[in-house]
């Protein structure tokens, strides 16, 4: 048994890092697998720590960008402006987040069937926006006014419903709002770091009591897998998505919910 949920473990960490950045829903992909695998976990609290092997991958594949920033921060006014949009596209998911953790933990993560739903409508929506003539005014994330990026958080907050991903909100929020389609990305990108740090932050606060030492091989395994696939995810998207756009995610998120939805009907 201890093996098993070893593997399983490590299918979920590389699903993890694998969906993540994409606008596919992370967190939807791994309740369904959790719940088809039969994988429990108290509070949560394995999904809720692979999430830091997410964040540690975009944190690593943008540490030079990152330092650079630091450096220009207390003298260059546009790196300035880009930091104050940043934390202000965060503000919004960080009070819903915080008002709302509870309900959206212990009822909307519980319903396998909302999850495949909203893949689906978020499936039909990502094929809409990636064929619709739409016309980009920002090529470059340092270049996204505040209003903007404060717009752009609100729409995040989208993805506290489980099924409808972070990444796809903001990237569908910033196409729709005249951002093209690698600066969409690179702006989900950012607003991640503080975004899922936040989030982690105050989850493992909520679960630190459900947490003990006979857990940590499990967690571990789904960190570093988590890990190493988000990595390759980071390095490799920005350059798919300036050539391809984002359908090939539209037709997945149709493919995962309704295959889903079949079967949640099926065997329940």
């Amino acid at each position: 048994m201890e093996h098993q949920t070893i593997v399983e473990a490590l299918l979920l960490g590389l699903l993890e890092g694998l969906t993540e950045f994409l606008p596919v829903s992370s967190t939807g992909h791994i309740l369904l697998a959790g719940h088809f695998l039969g994988f429990k976990s108290t509070g949560k609290a394995f999904e809720v720590l692979i999430q830091l092997g997410a964040i540690l991958a975009i944190l690593s594949v943008y540490a030079g960008k990152l330092i650079q920033l630091a450096r220009n921060l207390p003298s260059d006014p546009k790196t300035q402006r880009f930091v104050a949009g940043i934390l202000l596209a965060f503000l919004p998911a960080a009070v819903i987040g915080a008002l709302a953790h509870d309900f959206i933990k212990t009822v909307l993560f519980e319903s396998p069937m909302l999850i495949c739903i909203m893949l689906i409508i978020g499936g039909v929506i990502l094929l809409a926006i990636d064929r619709a003539p739409l016309k980009p005014r920002y090529f470059d994330v340092m270049d996204f006014p505040l209003s903007l990026c404060f717009k752009i958080g609100l729409v995040q907050c989208l993805a506290m419903i489980p099924g409808t991903s972070r990444s796809g909100a903001t990237i569908v929020g910033s196409l729709l709002m005249g951002a093209d389609k690698r600066s969409a990305a690179e702006f989900s990108f950012f607003l991640a770091m503080p975004t899922m740090a936040g989030a982690f932050a105050y989850d493992l606060y909520k679960n630190r009591d459900v947490l003990s030492a006979a857990d940590l091989p499990i967690i571990a395994t789904g960190f570093i897998a988590a890990f190493i696939m988000a990595v390759i995810v980071v390095r490799s998207l920005l350059g798919y998505v300036s050539k391809h756009g984002y359908s090939v995610f539209g037709w997945w998120r149709l493919i995962v919910g309704g295959v889903g939805l079949i079967a949640l009907l099926i065997f329940g």
